[in-house]
């Protein structure tokens, strides 16, 4: 399996886990209780993450050691953002796909509990990933 398709099972894994959680309490809850329990869903699905990790940040030789935080880092290769708002906004994406060119990562996940049906509130985001040639 080539690494674009693995990366692509990791994020419908994911996904799924996130899809189970929003089916049995539905939206309106705090981003930090979704996040907990996605956390447990991972875990039990023995899906490897970390979480609220502080990134690094070095521009023109100045340094910030906590620039900013990400929700998960899930088996180090897929960034996952949470949110739980009714409308979601368009700064998001472009925030994530930030994230993902500074932490060199391929494929970052958005997603908005907030919203009645999660797939609505599910954006892949991509950092123009171009897998390696075998």
């Amino acid at each position: 399996m080539s690494g674009v398709d693995q990366l692509d099972e990791l994020s419908g894994e994911v996904i799924g886990a996130a899809i189970d959680l929003h089916r049995a309490l539905g939206p309106g809850l705090l981003e930090s209780v979704y996040e907990e329990l996605l956390c447990a869903e991972l875990a039990e699905r023995r899906i490897a993450f970390e979480r609220q990790v502080a990134i690094p940040l070095i521009y023109k030789g100045i340094s910030i050691r906590k620039a900013f935080r990400v929700d998960l880092i899930v088996e180090g290769r897929l960034l996952v953002e949470l949110k739980c708002s009714e409308r979601p906004a368009a700064v998001n994406e472009r925030q994530l796909l930030t994230y993902l060119r500074i932490m060199q990562l391929p494929l970052g996940l958005l997603i908005n509990f907030g919203q009645y049906r999660l797939i609505d509130g599910v954006k892949r985001v991509a950092n123009g990933y171009h897998p390696p040639t075998e």
